[in-house]
């Protein structure tokens, strides 16, 4: 989030933007763990395609991939949030870095 207002950074293209469109939106599921800045998971394993957290597995969306460049996907820590304009994707943001990344829940 923007610390002047309540918005994402660089998340400003808008609920039709196709390079996030999916056509079996949840096909995995709804993530069943803890959510927003209240829960920090921890890195610990993988890499774009599928890395895990806790129990649960991801994977980044493609158009994003390049923004995940500089995660340390064995130990850094994320804030998990729902996407509000991107059905079947959720937020991840790095802390550590201050970036955010469309991720898509693979299931446990």
């Amino acid at each position: 989030m923007h610390p002047d207002g309540d918005r994402w950074v660089g998340h400003d293209t808008g609920r039709n933007d196709p390079h996030y469109h999916l056509d079996h939106p949840w096909e995995h599921g709804h993530f069943p763990g803890t959510i927003g800045p209240g829960h920090v998971w921890r890195l610990h394993g993988g890499d774009y395609n599928r890395f895990a957290v806790g129990a649960f597995f991801f994977s980044v969306a493609a158009f994003d991939i390049a923004y995940g460049a500089d995660w340390l996907w064995d130990s850094d820590d994320i804030v998990i949030y729902d996407d509000p304009d991107h059905i079947g994707w959720y937020l991840g943001y790095n802390v550590r870095l201050g970036t955010y990344m469309h991720v898509m829940y693979l299931g446990d």
